[in-house]
């Protein structure tokens, strides 16, 4: 796309290798404006706020540390905006190729690992059951100040190895709010970026975690009440979660452990409502009576 002006701004999220000085040098070595941003409170959500806040320009766009964008992928974001009218732009994200993935990662799974390729095709996005991912999205000036940042109380803290690292929801959040101010969303397909897999992230210890926070992190967010509790925790999640619990031990014999593993991520989410509402409820709520 001819006449395009545009930057980069790297966020630093408080590290503590030499990512500053690397930062540096390729501001004299490249032909495009590149800016180093320094930002201390630890979080996704903390730095995707640094960069919205270090930029003055009409479009704001995302990728994460661990992207590889495609040629084109800048020049079909814009596109995007400028040909669907649109407020936000979220594009396909593909697994960087050479990736092994194992055997119970069925591929319904992959977009735990960020894997977003929805279509061929572009189509508006309805913000709830399908909005763009973090690790390709762009946003507008306009619809950024109408819905404001995102919500630093989600997002992946840190490498993302731990599980106090591993949350997220923010994108969730943002898009949902985003879809109730009114704004568009649009796929773009021709937008590509490839995500590159750590060997953690290929662990199964890594997808229990990331569904027990989601299910903490929920009932930690959750400000309805419930009448009927048992210290803290609303008694239809105990019931919820043994349903879980029964559809996975159906499935390890009838499917074998390797394809009943996403049942078994499901209980977890469902373990870690309990806790989240313990932790949250329980110091103070009546038992049931």
């Amino acid at each position: 796309m001819k006449n395009l002006d545009w930057e980069v701004v790297v966020v630093d999220n408080n590290s503590t290798d030499d990512t500053a000085d690397v930062i540096h040098d390729l501001e004299g070595r490249y032909p495009i404006a590149i800016r180093y941003a320094f930002e201390e409170e630890q979080g996704l959500s903390c730095a995707r706020n640094r960069g919205i806040a270090e930029s003055d320009s009409r479009y704001v766009a995302f990728i994460d540390d661990d992207i590889r964008a495609e040629p084109q992928w800048l020049s079909a974001i814009v596109g995007g905006f400028q040909q669907h009218h649109c407020d936000a732009v979220g594009g396909k994200i593909l697994l960087e190729s050479g990736c092994v993935i194992p055997e119970w990662v069925q591929p319904e799974m992959l977009g735990f690992l960020g894997q977003r390729d929805l279509s061929d095709d572009g189509f508006f996005m309805d913000g709830v059951k399908s909005f763009p991912f973090g690790g390709n999205m762009a946003l507008s000036r306009k619809i950024i100040d109408k819905v404001g940042l995102f919500d630093t109380r989600m997002g992946r803290k840190g490498e993302g190895r731990r599980r106090e690292e591993l949350f997220k929801g923010e994108e969730t959040d943002y898009f949902r709010r985003l879809a109730a101010a009114g704004g568009r969303i649009y796929y773009e397909p021709r937008a590509v970026v490839r995500h590159k897999i750590m060997p953690h992230q290929l662990k199964k210890k890594f997808f229990r975690t990331i569904h027990f926070n989601a299910g903490y992190q929920k009932a930690m967010l959750d400000d309805a009440s419930y009448d009927r509790t048992i210290s803290g925790v609303p008694l239809f999640l105990f019931t919820q979660t043994a349903r879980a619990a029964f559809r996975y031990l159906a499935q390890v014999f009838s499917k074998g452990p390797a394809r009943a593993f996403r049942q078994q991520m499901n209980v977890g989410y469902f373990l870690g409502m309990t806790q989240g509402y313990w932790k949250r409820n329980g110091a103070t709520s009546p038992r049931a009576s």
